[in-house]
């Protein structure tokens, strides 16, 4: 019969215990959030009785927020950054991975650089641009602006360094061009930082308030997150009513997390083994 090895080193057993704590004050509030959203008008959670367990508070969040427009609009926006950048990531990524010409290094720099630059500073040219184009108050306004990110292009130059040459090699000697490589050859063994990228993108994109805030007017592009501030200045006072949409908000990308997690840790993990 198999018996668990429960014979924990002392350092093994300081690591676990630092990781439920922490596990336990990461879950803490969300815990909370999650009972207070099933309690009636004006309850406490700790006063919360398991026979007035109620969905009503979560119907009422859908309807009174509009969420089902809010969800249509941030998927398409989400998705459509993701694209696009996963796009653009490769190609870019690759480049500087394996050509080899005049300024590379400073480029690389250059892409870092952009890191360091925080969105809210680039938000009067981005603004001037989209005006200029004639995308105030379109999709375009909402997916352009993130179209290309530098933390992408860095995460796929970096996996893109972990993969053997000698597979670009073969594939060239079987007549294959440097697109058909990177199609072909590249992308499939960069899955897990593939997977990372669009976890990274799709969340950020999903919890972006920013852009369709400044971007923005027309009601009928409101994402999530604009719909859940709203919803938060209507009904300030209800909060088992706002903490039903917080949750209604967060449970879509939770999941997402949890079925690419496996895949998001490799990704992580092996884009630091070679520089």
């Amino acid at each position: 019969m198999f018996k668990p090895n429960l014979n924990l080193k002392s350092g093994d057993f300081l690591s676990l215990v630092v990781l439920l704590l922490g596990a336990f004050i990461v879950l803490l509030p969300l815990f909370v959030v999650f009972l207070t959203s099933f309690a009636p008008t004006a309850t406490s959670p700790e006063n919360l009785d398991k026979n007035s367990w109620s969905l009503a508070n979560y119907r009422v969040a859908w309807q009174q927020g509009k969420f089902l427009l809010a969800f249509a609009n941030s998927t398409l926006v989400a998705i459509a950054v993701t694209a696009f950048q996963i796009v653009t990531s490769a190609l870019a990524g690759y480049a500087l991975a394996r050509l080899k010409f005049r300024g590379r290094q400073a480029l690389l720099l250059v892409v870092l650089a952009t890191l360091v630059i925080p969105f809210q500073l680039l938000v009067i040219p981005i603004f001037l641009v989209l005006k200029w184009g004639h995308l105030i108050n379109t999709y375009g306004a909402l997916i352009l602006p993130t179209a290309v990110n530098g933390f992408g292009i860095f995460l796929l130059r970096q996996y893109f360094q972990t993969i053997p040459v000698e597979l670009e090699e073969a594939a060239a000697i079987d007549g294959a061009n440097r697109l058909q490589i990177l199609w072909r050859v590249m992308l499939p063994l960069a899955r897990p930082a593939l997977v990372t990228l669009f976890l990274f993108t799709f969340i950020g994109e999903w919890n972006d308030l920013f852009k369709p805030l400044v971007f923005t007017t027309r009601p009928e592009l409101r994402t999530v997150q604009l719909a859940l501030a709203e919803f938060q200045e209507q009904f300030t006072n209800n909060w088992p009513l706002m903490m039903a949409a917080v949750t209604i908000a967060t449970v879509p990308v939770m999941v997402l997390f949890l079925i690419g997690q496996r895949q998001f840790i490799q990704g992580i993990a092996a884009t630091g083994i070679k520089n």
